[in-house]
């Protein structure tokens, strides 16, 4: 909030909608309120990254919910969504830019101007993964089908932050892992130092951003216990 207060009026800010990466930390709806309001005051521009909406609670309109806050306020606003990892279409890179405007005028204004970047950048993207984004939302039968999946893969990744955290306490783990189930989403920041990322690489082949970052998405009930058993090794003497 104080980085907020304290940036010139008017500033740009880059918000995760929902499943922060890479803390798995997110702000309650009463918080997102308060950066609400105080975007309002100050007059920023709230533009958000929306990669993995239905990837915190099982429910992509629940993880809409920051959006909808900001939209109720008043806010203008721009949203990139992507439906590579909330559908599978990982390869096709597909996702949707969203800017809302005052006026028809100004938005011929801001289509004139992005029309520009996407020009020398990628001029027209293909159309294979929009189609099937496209196809399966126009129809209610498959969209309650993808909401079912989507619940299921958020389900599956809250039950292997579960399962490692119950995994490091089997094993007599002196610290505490509830930070592990605290956090949401495909991304878990374990808290581990660079030089014990270091030793999971290099021990156990187990690999992962030296920050710490865990792709819970990775994790499954075949590896979880040697992912505890290796955790356990290199930090049982922090």
């Amino acid at each position: 909030m104080n980085d907020i207060k304290n940036a010139p009026d008017g500033s740009f800010f880059l918000l995760h909608a929902c499943a922060h990466n890479p803390t798995g930390v997110d702000p309650t709806e009463e918080q997102w309120r308060e950066i609400s309001h105080l975007f309002k005051v100050k007059k920023h521009f709230p533009f958000f990254d929306m990669a993995y909406q239905g990837f915190a609670s099982g429910d992509p309109e629940r993880d809409a919910k920051a959006i909808r806050i900001f939209l109720e306020d008043g806010h203008q606003i721009g949203c990139a969504q992507s439906y590579a990892k909330n559908m599978g279409l990982y390869g096709q890179r597909v996702g949707c830019l969203s800017i809302l405007c005052e006026d028809e005028m100004q938005a011929v204004a801001v289509k004139s101007q992005l029309q520009q970047i996407a020009r020398p950048m990628y001029s027209n993207p293909p159309v294979h993964g929009a189609l099937v984004v496209s196809i399966i939302l126009s129809d209610p039968e498959l969209k309650s089908l993808w909401l079912k999946e989507v619940k299921g893969m958020a389900d599956r990744i809250i039950g292997m932050r579960t399962a490692l955290k119950e995994n490091l306490e089997k094993l007599g783990s002196p610290l505490s892992w509830e930070h592990i189930t605290n956090q949401i989403g495909m991304f878990c920041y374990s808290g581990m130092t660079p030089e014990q990322v270091d030793r999971l690489t290099n021990e156990f082949h187990i690999y992962m951003t030296r920050n710490g970052r865990i792709s819970m998405a990775g994790v499954t009930t075949g590896n979880v216990e040697y992912l505890a058993n290796a955790i356990h090794e290199v930090t049982k003497s922090k």
